[in-house]
């Protein structure tokens, strides 16, 4: 079941109800999603290699928020990231921001969303820093979710840590030796304090009935393949994969998930208009960026990450990046190449 057929179908419904808190971006994922594979998005002319034959293929829109899209961009990321993986344990923090903030979130969503990462990212590097912790400076992985399995808004930042560092006054690696990154009480509190001063200074009042005990989470993520693949879910295309769609009834929705705590599927079931509100809603602002690395997994720290690599005698594959999917001839099977492309009519693809 497409998201782009719900989306016409309750359009109008969707906009009577919630038009007045649709930003900018909204209007654009929902133009781009409702003209994805389309005429509307531009088409490519293709001709097979071996038979000859020739036809019309609609483009993807290409937009982050869409379910189709972007699959190859999530490949290129995990290569990416998979060159920068070190044979040390890794561990996952997840640093959520309490239910009483949610509401602040949606009405300054860059700055909130800013200052998850600024916070989060600042928190861990002074925990890495302490002697007592580790003595050194970490490398890290953050990526912003902002949904919960239900899809509820639920922001909150996932950060993979590699478990170790670099002593720069010593010039050397320090592997972190116990089974658990920081005290995730220890992280909490001193998150909370970095968050609520962060608000101060961008001169936005917090509610007086912030909780005074915030969440931070630490697990132990193995090798780190595993949690990127995990992170990678949700980072180029939308928050949810159509065919946890069920079904299309009497006006409602039904979408499935699987709950964390007991690993069943469960299934939720609600208006039609009200369903693309809750897949909408975590439509990020324009140009916003929610993966981001720090310490030497930055972009800048290549050459950093190298030394690391060499000392711990990290046998660095060269892979070419992963080609596009080809288009197939339906008569021969054959891969078609690309004669011509024609522009998108409509101004999000």
């Amino acid at each position: 079941m497409q998201l782009a057929s719900i989306l016409d179908q309750y359009h109008d419904a969707y906009q009577a109800e919630y038009g007045s808190r649709l930003s900018p971006a909204h209007l654009r994922a929902i133009e781009a999603i409702r003209c994805c594979r389309t005429p509307e998005a531009g088409q490519v002319l293709v001709q097979c290699t071996d038979c000859g034959y020739a036809m019309e293929r609609p483009r993807s829109c290409g937009h982050r928020s869409c379910p189709q899209c972007q699959n190859h961009e999530t490949s290129l990321w995990l290569d990416r990231e998979h060159a920068k993986l070190l044979p040390v344990d890794y561990f996952m923090a997840t640093f959520t921001l309490p239910y009483e903030l949610r509401s602040l979130a949606r009405d300054h969503q860059t700055l909130v969303y800013n200052l998850l990462f600024a916070c989060a990212s600042s928190t861990l590097k002074d925990f890495g820093l302490n002697p007592e912790n580790l003595g050194a400076d970490i490398g890290m992985t953050a990526v912003l979710h902002t949904h919960s399995r239900r899809l509820d808004y639920h922001p909150h930042i996932h950060v993979v840590v590699p478990g170790g560092g670099v002593d720069r006054a010593k010039k050397q690696w320090k592997k972190k030796k116990r089974k658990y990154l920081f005290n995730e009480f220890a992280l909490a509190k001193v998150f909370r304090a970095h968050f609520l001063e962060g608000l101060t200074k961008a001169g936005i009042r917090a509610p007086r009935a912030v909780s005074r005990k915030w969440v931070v989470h630490c697990t132990c993520a193995g090798k780190g393949l595993s949690a990127l693949k995990y992170l990678s879910r949700y980072l180029y295309r939308g928050v949810i994969a159509e065919n946890n769609i069920v079904s299309n009834h009497d006006g409602k929705i039904t979408s499935k998930y699987v709950e964390g705590s007991t690993g069943k599927t469960l299934h939720r079931t609600i208006k039609g208009h009200d369903f693309l509100w809750l897949v909408l809603q975590h439509v990020l602002p324009k140009g916003f960026r929610r993966v981001r690395d720090y310490g030497f997994l930055h972009g800048k720290a290549k050459k950093l990450l190298s030394l690391v690599q060499l000392v711990l005698q990290v046998l660095i594959e060269a892979c070419a990046s992963p080609p596009r999917p080809a288009f197939l001839c339906p008569l021969c099977l054959a891969p078609m190449r690309v004669l011509t492309i024609r522009p998108a009519l409509c101004s999000s693809a």
